[in-house]
């Protein structure tokens, strides 16, 4: 069994608004290395949509884009994507798979199934995940920002709080910390 990994960018008030992150060599590499470790992806739709707006066009050179981003895109279009959607049934995008029905069985048939493991890159999606006790790992890119706006993670809320262990933290040259988490037992 794979352990599923969320990652994603917030700043110090939490927010995960893309465009609030610092972008560049060293978080592009962070992400690089997670998703070249990864078995599988997994996104809600609307991360899943915003993805595909852009990436697979990048990966076919039909947008100009630095060689690394370019290198990034093909892996990108290579990997197994999975996305949750009660509103979609149609995925496009090559290697692009929908897990319907009930979330904590598609999920955990996802981890089962990918033992090099599944990153996560979807917040309101985590929030469900952790609620179903899935996520086993943190892997987080702190960025030295306070948006002061949402949105925010885990603003819906958990049902209590979750404990975790430090596995490592990082900082980069950015002021961006890369922190890893695993949950306490």
């Amino acid at each position: 069994m794979g352990l599923l990994v969320f990652s994603l960018n917030l700043t110090l008030d939490g927010c995960v608004d893309h465009r609030e992150g610092i972008a560049d060599d060293e978080t592009h590499a962070f992400f690089t290395r997670l998703m070249d470790d990864a078995g599988a992806m997994l996104w809600g739709r609307v991360t899943y949509e915003m993805m595909e707006s852009s990436w697979p066009a990048v990966a076919r050179g039909d947008e100009q884009a630095p060689p690394a981003l370019r290198e990034w895109a093909v892996k990108l279009e290579a990997k197994p994507k999975y996305v949750v959607s009660s509103t979609r049934n149609d995925f496009p995008w090559a290697n692009s798979h929908h897990i319907a029905g009930d979330l904590r069985e598609g999920v955990q048939r996802l981890k089962d199934t990918t033992p090099a493991g599944v990153l996560l890159g979807s917040g309101k999606l985590a929030t469900e995940l952790d609620r179903l006790d899935l996520i086993d790992e943190y892997k987080l890119l702190i960025h030295p920002r306070i948006a002061g706006h949402g949105p925010t993670l885990y603003e819906g809320g958990l049902p209590g709080t979750r404990r975790l262990e430090l596995v490592s933290a990082e900082p980069l040259r950015s002021g961006v910390v890369a922190v890893h988490y695993r949950r306490a037992h």
